[in-house]
C-alpha cells in the first residue's frame, strides 16, 4: 500500500469509477480501460490480477441484475473453450509480447466496429462452432492480459438484438472469465500479499461505479445502448492499436 502514492491512488479510483461505469451500461470494457492505466505505475501481473479481482467481486454482488437473463446453454462452448485460452494465456504472460498482439488486435476490432455499425442483429443465436472459437479468442486475451473483451462483445453485438439479453451474455461470461482468470494467475504464481490490499483500496470506486452505470442503462439502455457501445468498441480499437505502436 506504500508503494502507491495518494495521486496514484486518485487516479485509480477516477479510472474505476469511469471504467465501472461503462461495465454496467454496457456490459463491458472494464478492464480495457483500467488494466492500461493500472499497468503504468504497477507490474502486469498484478495490473491483471487487479482488474480480474474487481470484476469478480462486483459480479457476485450485482448477479441479481443480469443472471439468468440469457440462457447458459448456448453459452457452454463459450465457456469450455475460454477456459482453455485463459490457462494457455495466463501462462504465456510471462514471455509474450502485449505490444505485438495488442497491434494486430486492435485493427480487428476496429474492422469489426466498422462493419457492425452498419449491420443490426437478428434474433438469433451463433453456432456452436463460432461460439466455440470466440470463446477461444477471449480466453487466450483474458489470461494474457485480463481482457477478453474484445472477441465476445463482437459476438454478442452481432447475434442479439436485445440490449437487456446482450448485456447479459456479456456480464455472465466476464464472471466466468474473472473466476478462471483468478485461478490461472493464482497457479501462475502471480497473486501475492499486495493483491488483497489493492482489491480493497479499489472495490468502493467500482460499487459506485457500477451504481451510476446501472441507472444510466436502465434511463437510456433501450435509446442509446448500441450506440455508446459502438463508440466505446472504437475507441478500444484505437487505444490497442495506439498503445502497440508508440509504447
Amino acid at each position: 500500500m506504500a508503494a502507491v502514492s495518494l495521486p496514484q491512488l486518485l487516479l485509480v479510483w477516477a479510472v474505476v469509477v469511469f471504467a465501472a461505469i461503462m461495465r454496467a451500461f454496457t456490459g463491458f470494457g472494464f478492464a480495457l480501460t483500467a488494466v492500461p492505466v493500472f499497468s503504468l505505475f504497477m507490474p502486469p501481473t498484478q495490473a491483471v490480477v487487479l482488474s480480474a479481482s474487481l470484476t469478480l467481486g462486483v459480479s457476485l454482488v450485482t448477479l441479481k441484475t443480469y443472471w439468468g437473463r440469457y440462457p447458459l446453454r448456448p453459452m457452454v462452448p463459450l465457456f469450455a473453450l475460454s477456459l482453455v485460452g485463459t490457462v494457455a494465456g495466463a501462462f504465456a504472460l510471462q514471455w509474450l509480447s502485449p505490444e505485438q498482439f495488442k497491434l494486430w488486435i486492435g485493427p480487428l476490432v476496429i474492422g469489426a466496429c466498422a462493419l457492425l455499425t452498419f449491420y443490426r442483429p437478428g434474433k438469433r443465436q451463433g453456432n456452436a462452432a463460432v461460439a466455440g472459437g470466440v470463446g477461444l479468442g477471449s480466453g487466450l486475451m483474458n489470461g494474457a492480459f485480463a481482457m477478453p473483451g474484445p472477441p465476445i462483445i463482437i459476438y454478442a453485438m452481432a447475434t442479439e438484438a436485445q440490449p437487456a439479453r446482450s448485456r447479459a451474455l456479456l456480464m455472465t461470461f466476464f464472471l466466468f472469465s474473472a473466476v478462471v482468470a483468478l485461478a490461472s494467475y493464482t497457479a501462475a504464481g502471480y497473486v501475492n500479499a499486495r493483491s488483497p490490499w489493492l482489491f480493497l483500496m479499489a472495490f468502493p470506486a467500482m460499487l459506485l461505479g457500477d451504481k451510476l452505470g446501472f441507472i444510466l442503462f436502465h434511463r437510456y439502455g433501450d435509446a442509446f445502448y448500441r450506440r455508446v457501445a459502438l463508440v466505446v468498441l472504437f475507441a478500444v480499437g484505437v487505444t490497442i492499436s495506439g498503445r502497440a505502436l508508440f509504447s
